[in-house]
């Protein structure tokens, strides 16, 4: 990606959005045949039969009927799914969003020019900016190369997602606020918050029409830290952003209520650029083992991030970084290739500044400070407990095996994702005693705002070589059979699921049809198969390949009595992001990390002992 950024571009960065094509609608007996396939390792043959029947009904009756007004609504939207998407998954979800739904994780930039130092972190917080903000205006003036696979261009409508975007909580349901244009558009929202021992700053991030260099951004974290190091603690109000979304949203308007200022406050913060947020954490513990540092960017100090925000850039006492980002407006691939961009810049650099140390004269960041009273008070005092509360049940693990990785996989000529799931298929297998209901994200990007669909790598072949794996009278050539088969089957439906032709946004697009249209709910999907396969957000394995990058994050599982599991995959390792819950007595994220290692072992030896 280096290169392409130094380079003059000859392409701008949204300019095939209008030439994508439309998202497709897939056949409904395609769409029904696979949804049979998927809930097979979970039924017995007396419930497949069952559910066999109740899909053929749906097929020749209500089913037919709902696709059909799915195909009009799809002639009339290039994105049939886009906004039932947003507000099923996201907006209308009423739990604490800033634990179950956000993502986030550590930022690679310690892996080589800044490892843990003290009293490094306001210089390098200042480095960080100034590139986070290079990456803005390359957005801003569409100089960002646009994303493709192989010449086929990639829908690049999340990237104006990422600054300058919040979400705001309703009584019912949310809503996203963006304040981003490009250049072309017009003027865009350019100042920063920063956020510190609860109290809440903001300054502009451009002096004279230019971006703020990295000494004028560390002399105003320098003004913001001495003043909360000089004074007490602030009110915290960012934590009520932890909060359940419908309580949030009723203590947001009494706030409001309470004087005109705050809601002047709540707008500055909503079109502000991004956060930073200063911690007094200090979470590194080794290359090795990002435990820690995950934990902390997902569960720390509540009232120094705002939860709703796009892009929260969480700065550590001891020079490490991370983010916690709301899910809601982008997917994770639009920070991984942010954080890319950034861990480039600074290894080019050597993790210094080299340009100008001029700092012109500019107004010193303004402090925010909210009217509260007692109500709001009490609210943030409950908010903390409740926060603290939830986030001691969660259980991660976030350790590097580096045994081996992408090279020696490749090596064997097998897909290294594909080898990661059929790995964690058998960890889980082996663990539990059962197959896992499982969810993997597949981009739909190849088509106009186009985010993802669920490829579900728990198939009935994944199913079979686990059983033959753990049964000691198969032979290694059965054994070997069956894995080749899981990853064919694997890899085919990963490649339908990109190309439009996956079934589950397609089964939820004819349950909104039927659900807007107030009919009674179809049998398809009250049957308990429809749950237990993972159907309707039940799935006991939520996993996504953070990519082949320095870049990882982490989610909190999607079930109670299920796992979070992210990772990416590099040359020589693989970095894996388990997450669990504690008050579920049946996971426990750490052994499950044992015995995929294991499994990651006995997999490469099957496929080394094949060669030979």
């Amino acid at each position: 990606m280096a290169n392409h950024l130094s380079e003059p571009l000859s392409e701008r960065t949204f300019q095939y959005q209008n030439s994508l094509p439309p998202l497709p609608v897939p056949a409904l007996e395609s769409s029904l045949s696979k949804y049979l396939e998927a809930v097979c390792p979970f039924a017995s043959e007396e419930e497949y039969r069952a559910t066999v029947d109740i899909v053929k009904k749906f097929k020749d009756g209500i089913g037919r009927d709902l696709h059909q007004k799915l195909l009009h609504r799809a002639k009339t939207r290039r994105n049939w799914l886009e906004d039932w998407w947003l507000d099923s998954a996201y907006l209308e979800v009423r739990i604490p969003s800033q634990l179950n739904v956000n993502f986030g994780g550590p930022a690679p930039y310690l892996e080589h020019f800044w490892p843990p130092a003290e009293g490094t972190y306001l210089q390098r917080a200042s480095i960080a900016t100034w590139d986070t903000l290079q990456y803005w205006n390359l957005i801003r003036t569409e100089q960002l190369a646009p994303h493709k696979t192989g010449k086929e261009p990639l829908d690049m409508n999340q990237f104006r997602m990422l600054y300058c975007t919040c979400k705001v909580p309703g009584v019912k349901k949310d809503t996203i606020y963006n304040y981003f244009k490009t250049e072309r558009e017009g003027l865009c929202p350019s100042h920063l918050v920063v956020m510190c021992r609860g109290r809440i700053f903001t300054f502009d991030a451009l002096c004279d029409g230019q971006i703020v260099t990295s000494p004028e951004l560390l002399r105003q974290l320098t003004y913001v830290k001495r003043c909360c190091d000089s004074e007490p603690d602030g009110d915290g109000v960012a934590v009520l952003t932890s909060e359940e979304r419908t309580r949030w949203a009723e203590a947001r308007d009494y706030l409001i209520s309470i004087h005109p200022h705050n809601k002047t406050i709540l707008e500055t913060i909503q079109s502000s650029l991004f956060i930073i947020s200063l911690d007094a954490a200090k979470p590194f513990s080794s290359s090795d083992n990002y435990t820690n540092m995950s934990v902390e960017a997902l569960t720390g100090d509540a009232t120094i991030r705002w939860g709703d925000k796009s892009y929260n850039m969480i700065v550590f006492a001891d020079g490490t970084f991370a983010s916690n980002c709301d899910h809601a407006p982008y997917d994770a691939m639009v920070l991984v290739s942010m954080c890319s961009y950034l861990d480039q810049q600074i290894k080019a650099r050597e993790g210094k500044w080299k340009g100008s140390d001029t700092v012109r004269s500019m107004p010193l960041p303004e402090e925010l400070v909210f009217t509260v009273d007692d109500k709001v008070r009490s609210d943030i005092s409950d908010a903390k407990q409740r926060y603290r509360e939830t986030t001691q049940d969660l259980q991660l693990v976030v350790y590097a095996f580096t045994d081996f990785g992408k090279a020696a996989i490749k090596q064997r000529k097998l897909h290294p994702d594909t080898f990661v799931q059929l790995a964690m298929q058998l960890a889980y297998y082996k663990k539990h005693g059962r197959p896992g209901c499982c969810y993997e994200t597949a981009t739909t990007r190849k088509f106009y705002h186009g985010r993802t669909e669920t490829m579900r790598p728990c198939t009935q072949e994944a199913v079979n070589w686990c059983q033959a794996m753990m049964d000691s009278t198969r032979t290694v050539d059965a054994k070997r059979s069956a894995m080749l088969l899981a990853f064919n089957k694997h890899n085919k439906l990963m490649a339908e699921a990109q190309d439009g032709k996956g079934f589950d946004r397609h089964l939820l697009g004819l349950y909104l049809v039927a659900k807007e249209e107030g009919r009674p709910t179809p049998d398809l999907f009250m049957d308990p198969l429809y749950a237990r396969s993972g159907g309707g957000g039940n799935f006991v394995l939520s996993t996504s390949l953070t990519g082949y990058s320095t870049v990882l994050g982490a989610v909190a599982p999607m079930v109670h009595h299920g796992y979070g599991f992210f990772y990416r995959i590099r040359d020589d390792r693989i970095v894996v992001a388990i997450s669990a819950w504690k008050s579920c007595y049946h996971t426990d994220a750490e052994s499950l990390f044992k015995i995929l290692s294991s499994s990651l072992h006995e997999m490469l030896h099957l496929a080394t002992t094949a060669q030979l």
